[in-house]
């Protein structure tokens, strides 16, 4: 029986990845993603359902659009493999539960900002306000009023710090160092995470942008950054370790005493 919710699970984030996608490109756009037909971007050609099958029709028709042959942007297809990946470690890791709902929604958030920043870099309002909502609900459902109110206190102080790194940013480089969405971010991630975690989602996402900035400065020094995805994926990290406060200040007792 868990394979076969393994797998439904796998198919559930293919399909939903299709739709992260177009709710990220469309966004970006400032286009309607719920009305509207999908199109293909170099002939504007609308697209059958056949064009639209997750992962398999990239696949069969080898990356290029049915209609005027153009190349097809890979980014939908990594976006479906991935959230159906996701999704079925999710299911597996947390089985049926609150928790379950909580990382999906995770998973949601991060891949519709994946792509709207890393195209457009653009962490669209819409997007954090409808998370942020859910999250608070998933907070009062699972630890009552007192509870929701502690975590959006502390998703206001993790707002208060990413906004005092932006303005120590600006005036350390001279120009914009995070983007207002980034800011905005952290608060909607502060909402799952408590402070102390939200503060090591900074400091892990920082890590693992580091080798990406340095590379991609090589390559081009113009080339600006998004940071939201690395905030997301480090938050994923977070959740699927399951890690606690508890978990990151016995490490940090264990490396002082030495």
């Amino acid at each position: 029986m868990d394979t076969i919710y393994l797998i439904y699970f796998f198919l559930l984030g293919l399909a939903m990845g299709s739709f992260f996608c177009v709710v990220g490109l469309r966004l970006g756009k400032e286009e309607n993603f719920i009305k509207g037909r999908s199109y293909c971007d170099s002939c504007h050609h609308e697209l059958a359902a056949k064009d639209l099958v997750p992962l398999f029709s990239f696949l069969f028709l080898k990356g290029r659009c049915r209609y005027c042959k153009s190349k097809i942007n890979p980014l939908s297809f990594f976006i479906e493999l991935f959230t159906g990946i996701l999704f079925m470690i999710a299911f597996y890791s947390f089985s049926f539960s609150l928790d379950l709902l909580v990382v999906l929604s995770a998973i949601s958030l991060t891949m519709i900002i994946f792509v709207s920043d890393s195209v457009y870099l653009i962490i669209p309002d819409e997007v954090l306000s409808f998370f942020s909502l859910v999250f608070i609900i998933l907070d009062l459902i699972r630890f009552g009023l007192l509870g929701a109110v502690k975590y959006i206190g502390g998703a206001i102080f993790l707002f208060l710090i990413m906004y005092s790194l932006m303005k120590f940013g600006n005036f350390l480089f001279k120009k914009e160092s995070l983007g207002g969405g980034d800011v905005k971010l952290l608060f909607t991630i502060g909402l799952t995470l408590k402070p102390l975690l939200g503060i090591i989602d900074i400091f892990l996402g920082s890590f693992i942008a580091l080798p990406v900035s340095i590379f991609l400065y090589k390559k081009s020094k113009e080339h600006v950054i998004p940071f939201g995805p690395f905030l997301l994926i480090a938050f994923l990290i977070i959740l699927f370790s399951k890690t606690t406060e508890m978990d990151v200040i016995n490490l940090i007792s264990n490396l002082t005493s030495k």
